[in-house]
């Protein structure tokens, strides 16, 4: 399973971080791999996996001829490099955590169930390692029946508890976002794809909030909103989007393209966060807020 790997990776970075500048001889790697896995590491193995570590996190995995010791340069700084990177060790790390008995940490870590998560994220993951395209029965919350479509996965995204599907869609002719729950059924199919040069999933997104694809000739706007003194609180250390600067006083600011998922999260924090400007998205959450009163009128 790719989950099991990737997991093999994210220990041995793990344990060589924890090493610091000193390292582990291989020795020592391989009994503390029979210590966790239960099973013998041979040196071939352990050199497959030192490969895959650099490709697929970009973490070099050095040797000191001198010493025959193993060790990662900077260790301290491999996870803040990437935030992406630090993501997926940070999220493996609690789940290896979570399955081992003898850690005894059950009952005391929680974590958020994604269902979308469970059933579809490892074979999209391994469709877009093979680059192979994917043929996927989806179905809309706004269609009656699954429709059947043949996609390129470009990108996997996770928002709001939910892993979504950046692919390119042959029947639509164009990029689109599937969320994997909707996903009925799926198989990756033999036809080849290549990745459009300079893909980049955080630019595609950088000008948006949420999941929303910008829309031809959209441009970003400056939203300014003033926040509660708690609130402002929680936006320093989580800011709302990348864009995010304060003015003062309590005042923020973001640059991005107004979309649904931005009305929603300005909606759930009503009473807290106060849109200033520009007036038509002050004015359309009014209306929101407003429909939302009468209902409880």
């Amino acid at each position: 399973m790719v989950s099991d790997l990737i997991g093999k990776y994210i220990w041995l970075i793990r344990i060589l971080t924890a090493a610091g500048d000193r390292g582990l001889s291989l020795r020592e790697i391989t009994d503390k791999y029979y210590a966790r896995y239960g099973q013998d590491y041979s040196r071939r193995t352990f050199n497959n996996h030192r490969s895959a570590v650099e490709m697929v996190f970009g973490v070099d995995i050095e040797c000191d001829r001198g010493t025959n010791r193993y060790y990662i340069p900077y260790g301290d700084e491999v996870l803040d490099d990437d935030e992406s990177i630090s993501w997926m060790i940070n999220t493996f790390t609690v789940s290896n955590l979570l399955s081992l008995g003898k850690e005894r940490l059950s009952g005391r870590v929680s974590v958020e169930e994604i269902p979308s998560g469970q059933r579809f994220l490892t074979p999209v993951m391994q469709a877009m390692e093979d680059s192979r395209e994917l043929e996927i029965s989806y179905a809309k919350y706004t269609s009656q029946a699954p429709e059947t479509l043949h996609v390129q996965p470009l990108a996997v995204k996770e928002h709001e508890r939910r892993w979504y599907l950046v692919a390119y869609c042959h029947e639509r002719s164009a990029c689109r976002v599937y969320g994997l729950d909707r996903i009925v059924s799926l198989r990756e199919t033999d036809t080849m794809f290549k990745m459009p040069k300079g893909f980049d999933i955080d630019s595609v997104f950088y000008d948006s909030y949420g999941i929303f694809f910008p829309k031809e000739g959209e441009k970003p706007q400056t939203i300014r909103f003033k926040a509660s003194p708690e609130e402002a609180k929680y936006l320093r250390d989580l800011p709302l989007h990348r864009s995010q600067k304060e003015e003062g006083d309590g005042v923020f600011r973001i640059r991005v393209i107004p979309n649904e998922d931005l009305m929603m999260e300005f909606c759930k924090h009503a009473g807290k966060l106060e849109v200033i400007e520009p007036e038509n998205l002050r004015s359309a959450l009014k209306e929101r807020l407003d429909k939302a009163s009468k209902q409880y009128s």
